[in-house]
């Protein structure tokens, strides 16, 4: 069914750019009914691979948004990984981390491998069930700002409109004109000396079993097989003299060298570019009504995976906030985005920088390290994190709220994200229940009791207990993102007052 994308000359939220962070932020803003249009130059879906990994935290986030199972159908996880040293010695790897096997508070443990495309084409199924559709072909030509928002002038085709937002959001990539036009400054550098061919490939003589990689003097080279398509991501390092070109011939000459086998024979790539490290950061990711996310604010090495998933967790974290603010939550809530999340993204530069490095140096890593798959990564002394624990203690407000299993309901027998998918603020208490009123919020209390009711849960094997280190009266308060706002041991219902307060529309106060 052809979708006519919404024509109206006004709505609460533009996005500009459809990528994953794009996608994201859409479908979080759809599903709670704000309005909002999604511009994309490019005339249909970007083509090839690009960013293959999706990190546990991430799959996290897809579950909440509904599409988690489409998107694991078209991956694979732990993906085998075959790695070829310059000895030869072959090193297998890609297992599960040892630290998070049999993790009921874990419900992902390891990392998908998956087309980015078949990210987006869930992503774009999903909001086109909410009722929006892409629209391609259309691009920002300019825009002026004023208190009240954003006068925006599109372009698509032959026709040029006006368009009327309160916010504008750039998630149009590291070459973003809406980055460009407010004047932020990218910090960071491009590395001129540091390049990578990637390409999407078919590849005779070569099994779908492992993602397989090789060592070698002139540099490394990796093949990947892509779920759910029949072609292979190609990767290879490009150093200064060698030859970067992204004809067959040269690829398949140094697929050869590089593997020392003749029975490989590469098909014609599909989807050929030559990467350049281009690392930077924005300087601040707000200027008035204008926000930056995903590529537009921070771009990163394709090593460690972790480029794509930050975005898709900046659009996460940016969506309800603006939604909150659309229905009457101060506008300073929207302030904790840029000082919760680009120190995020600082952290995960330098991560991905350290294994840019190791990769060009020592050829890619075949261990699934945890730091790389953003469970520990937190929002520690945000302006939306409170508690009454120790500094050592395990779990602190603002990191990532625990899962748990085997919780006895009324209706039977769930997972804690379960309860918890949709994007709400959840409740959790594990003494009494204290009183939080209507607060024009969607909040849901959950009790941990003796015996599964309304409102109650029962924690049948004592996994969300440990998961929380809860104690009689511990009351924990979900974020509508996944992120514990309040851990009180003390039962702190002024801690939850003081989160909902800065959440509450005016007139619910």
């Amino acid at each position: 069914m052809t979708r006519v994308p919404q024509t109206t000359d006004a709505c609460a939220v533009l996005v500009v750019g459809a990528g994953p962070t794009g996608l994201t932020l859409a479908v979080e803003l759809a599903r709670r009914g704000i309005t909002c249009r999604l511009l994309e130059a490019a005339p249909g879906p970007q083509p090839g691979s690009r960013g293959k990994g999706v990190q546990p935290r991430t799959l996290e986030v897809l579950d909440d948004l509904g599409i988690v199972d489409q998107v694991l159908a078209n991956g694979e996880l732990a993906m085998p990984i075959r790695s070829t040293a310059l000895d030869g010695r072959v090193i297998l790897g890609g297992a599960e981390p040892e630290s998070l096997k049999n993790r009921p508070d874990v419900p992902y443990t390891t990392s998908l491998v998956t087309p980015q495309w078949r990210v987006e084409e869930a992503l774009r199924l999903r909001l086109d069930q909410l009722g929006v559709a892409v629209e391609f072909g259309a691009r920002l030509v300019g825009f002026s700002e004023s208190d009240q928002g954003v006068s925006a002038v599109i372009k698509t085709g032959n026709r040029t409109e006006t368009l009327e937002a309160r916010w504008l959001v750039g998630c149009d990539g590291g070459h973003s004109t809406v980055r460009e036009a407010v004047g932020i400054v990218f910090e960071g550098e491009t590395l001129e000396d540091v390049r990578m061919i990637v390409a999407d490939v078919n590849v005779g003589g070569l099994g779908r079993d492992a993602w397989r990689m090789w060592r070698h003097e002139d540099g490394f080279l990796s093949l990947c097989p892509l779920p759910s398509t029949q072609v292979f991501q190609y990767q290879a390092s490009i150093a200064p003299g060698q030859n970067p070109g992204l004809d067959l011939a040269n690829l398949q000459a140094v697929l050869e060298r590089r593997t020392g086998q003749a029975d490989l024979q590469l098909g014609e790539p599909t989807w050929p570019s030559l990467w350049r490290a281009n690392v930077r950061l924005a300087q601040q990711y707000r200027q008035g009504q204008v926000f930056l996310a995903g590529d537009a604010a921070h771009v990163h090495s394709p090593a460690g995976g972790q480029g794509m998933n930050t975005g898709i967790q900046d659009a996460h974290n940016l969506g309800w906030k603006l939604a909150a603010v659309v229905h009457g939550a101060p506008e300073s809530l929207l302030d904790s985005y840029e000082a919760e999340r680009r120190s995020i993204a600082a952290h995960v530069l330098g991560l991905s920088n350290a294994r840019l490095s190791q990769t060009m140096q020592e050829g890619m890593a075949t261990r699934r390290d945890a730091s790389t798959l953003q469970l520990d990564l937190n929002y520690r002394g945000s302006a939306l994190a409170f508690d009454d624990r120790d500094v050592d203690a395990d779990l602190r407000a603002g990191d990532r709220a625990p899962d748990a299993t085997h919780l006895e309901t009324p209706d039977g027998e769930y997972r804690l994200f379960d309860l918890t998918r949709g994007g709400r603020f959840t409740l959790l208490a594990f003494g009494d229940m204290p009183p939080v009123g209507n607060r024009g919020l969607d909040l849901q209390t959950v009790r941990v009791a003796e015996a599964p009711g309304p409102g109650r849960v029962m924690d049948t094997r004592g996994h969300l207990r440990v998961a929380y280190g809860a104690q009689d009266h511990t009351l924990a308060l979900i974020r509508p993102d996944g992120y514990l706002a309040v851990i009180s041991d003390a039962g702190g219902a002024e801690m939850v007052e003081s989160v909902l307060a800065q959440v509450t529309p005016s007139d619910a106060q």
